[in-house]
């Protein structure tokens, strides 16, 4: 079955460490729900860089990537549909890049 990465993009850190147990309960709802679909959690991440041929830059380019996770589905379009779902996507503070992962033979 095909998989896809789910790049997070924005979302908010929560402030009180009970707002984090709040949006921590709610990410692992959604996870969850997805079920087996989900192949790899995945991880928030750190501050990123920008690496061009030009130079290496602090700025993570113009929306630079906040966390991932890898799901398997039939279609992008379900794996769209189960990203609509996630907590960031719902309470509008981020949203998701899908794209279907291309095995390569090595």
């Amino acid at each position: 079955m095909p998989q896809f990465i789910f790049a997070y993009h924005g979302g908010k850190a929560a402030e009180t460490p009970e707002e984090e147990e709040k949006e921590m309960a709610a990410w692992m709802a959604w996870f969850q729900e997805m079920g087996d679909a989900v192949a790899i959690p995945g991880n928030p991440v750190g501050k990123s860089k920008t690496v061009s041929a030009a130079a290496i830059t602090d700025d993570g380019g113009s929306n630079p990537i906040s966390g991932y996770t890898v799901v398997t589905a039939d279609t992008i379009e379900e794996a769209c549909e189960m990203a609509k779902a996630c907590p960031s996507v719902t309470d509008g503070t981020g949203t998701i890049e899908v794209a279907e992962i291309i095995e390569m033979v090595m």
